[in-house]
């Protein structure tokens, strides 16, 4: 994980369980978002040794070239155990210790219910390391500050400043839930299915986990109707869908987008 200026903070920082999570579930928000020129980063808390199909050196490699197709500025994987995700207050701090490293404006989670463990524990995890990295007095030192010939990490080391977010979505896709607003990713669609698509060991026909993969013809069908569906609730061809715990804030009524009839 590298370092980054104060000047070259992230926009947006998408957190998420494994390695091609959020390509599912926010991959063409981020590729938007990097089209305006905005700087993005994803963090996925594990290295995905657990998987069915592939290896955790296969998933790096994948993730390196999704990161590429989604235009992002930054990509880095912890080292929690890939099938358990837990909410340890040793995990919170390294999930802080990237908050403070990246300094992102916005943070996008996975929603805080779903079928795997892994993704809900890694929503609430994720908030609460998002409310660490903004104690004060909190001592949290830089882990990939350049050492010196004969000092030691410690001393080199340099404490980072305390950062939260401003504002924390959640990525729904995984749960059956109405969003309080989705992104329009109509012009982003292709390129968010190339990026899956990097995947090869998970999304390619192959014996190993067939009743738990779709066949490779089935992928841009799934994709795309779900795609489809979020774009429907608002009026436009393809979209991905988020929450927000906040009351949202209108100063014009007559720019509020989507038509009511």
């Amino acid at each position: 994980m590298s370092s980054l200026p104060s000047s070259q903070s992230l926009d947006i920082l998408a957190i998420a369980a494994h390695r091609d999570d959020v390509e599912q579930t926010c991959g063409g928000t981020l590729l938007k978002a990097s089209q305006r020129g905005q700087r993005t980063g994803i963090l996925d808390l594990t290295q995905g040794e657990m998987g069915t199909r592939g290896t955790a050196e296969d998933r790096a490699r994948e993730a390196a070239d999704a990161a590429r197709i989604l235009g992002t500025n930054w990509r880095h994987a912890l080292d929690i155990p890939d099938g358990r995700v837990e909410n340890t207050y040793e995990n919170r701090l390294k999930v802080a210790n990237v908050i403070r490293e990246t300094r992102p404006h916005v943070v996008i989670l996975p929603y805080w219910k779903g079928r795997h463990p892994d993704h809900y524990t890694a929503s609430v995890l994720g908030y609460e390391a998002c409310f660490l990295a903004g104690l004060g007095k909190l001592a949290l030192r830089s882990q990939l500050s350049t050492v010196s010939q004969g000092a030691t990490r410690a001393d080199a080391s340099e404490f980072l400043p305390p950062h939260r977010p401003f504002k924390i979505i959640y990525a729904t896709l995984y749960y059956d839930i109405r969003p309080s607003f989705v992104v329009d990713i109509g012009e982003q669609f292709e390129t968010k299915f190339a990026s899956i698509l990097a995947y090869k060991s998970q999304f390619s026909d192959q014996e190993a986990g067939k009743d738990l993969f779709p066949a490779h013809d089935e992928i841009h069908a799934r994709v795309e109707a779900m795609a489809r569906f979020y774009g429907m609730l608002g009026g436009v061809t393809y979209a991905e869908p988020f929450i927000q715990k906040e009351v949202g804030l209108v100063e014009d009524l007559l720019a509020i987008p989507v038509k009511s009839i």
